[in-house]
């Protein structure tokens, strides 16, 4: 079985990836393999995901830097969600801001800088990233694995959006994670390699290394602020970024 084959299969079937023995550059080529044949499944790649935005998650992830994957339409929900946890191997949630993108971003335009990117940001909410860790030991599967397999992604919940958001400190906003009513982190979005509009300037010079253009419309979700939380038992989860509102989703 070829590569691409194998991630779609453990997507789809709720398997678990052993390292695929691939670097970075590999791992690209088989997650857009790999996504031609998910999008048949799954909808058309409404957005995208940066994972290992923040210190912590490279750490925990095992990984040298951020890294990017695809987000399926039929994964994305707006406000609110309820899955279930049997669709999933091993789920979790992440605390997150997203972007709406105005326009295409094309490979010719790179590199990018914070003060052009911010004027192709049509709108910024808080998000929801339902990750699933669909590997057998993610910290010893390696980077380009995990890209492969589109970073963890399993969906993204959308919170309302903010388009009047440039008096907005965005590396500024306090982030709250609640499960059951209870708080249980909080953090500074500066977590996002010190600044929202860094993850999407490396979003941006990520694609235009690949020769992909990021396409107007779609969103992109720039990486968790607080901790991952793995999700064991039905629960509700909230998540709050400050100035932008929230989000929720109940597992059963």
């Amino acid at each position: 079985m070829v590569i691409e084959s194998r991630v779609v299969e453990n997507r789809i079937k709720g398997g678990k990836l052993d390292g695929l023995g691939l670097d970075e550059v590999a791992g690209y080529t088989v997650q857009a393999d790999a996504n031609v044949v998910l999008e048949q499944a799954l909808g058309a790649v409404a957005g995208h995901k940066i994972g290992a935005t923040a210190e912590g998650m490279r750490r925990l992830l095992n990984v040298p830097g951020p890294i990017a994957g695809d987000v399926f339409s039929q994964t994305v929900h707006a406000e609110s969600a309820t899955l279930q946890l049997d669709h999933y191997v091993r789920p979790g949630i992440e605390t997150e801001i997203a972007v709406r993108i105005a326009r295409d971003l094309t490979p010719d335009e790179a590199p990018w800088t914070v003060e052009r990117i911010r004027a192709v940001v049509a709108a910024v909410m808080p998000a929801i990233e339902i990750v699933d860790d669909r590997y057998t030991d993610f910290k010893a599967a390696g980077a380009g694995t995990i890209i492969a397999d589109n970073a963890f992604n399993a969906g993204s919940i959308l919170g309302p959006e903010t388009t009047h958001w440039q008096g907005l400190a965005l590396d500024r906003l306090t982030a709250r994670t609640i499960i059951d009513g209870q708080e249980v982190a909080t953090g500074l979005s500066d977590e996002l390699l010190g600044h929202p509009l860094n993850a999407l300037v490396w979003l941006a010079d990520n694609f235009a290394s690949r020769g992909r253009t990021l396409r107007a419309g779609r969103f992109v979700s720039l990486g968790t602020i607080t901790p991952v939380q793995w999700i064991a038992e039905p629960c509700a989860v909230k998540i709050e970024v400050e100035g932008l509102g929230g989000v929720g989703v109940v597992f059963r």
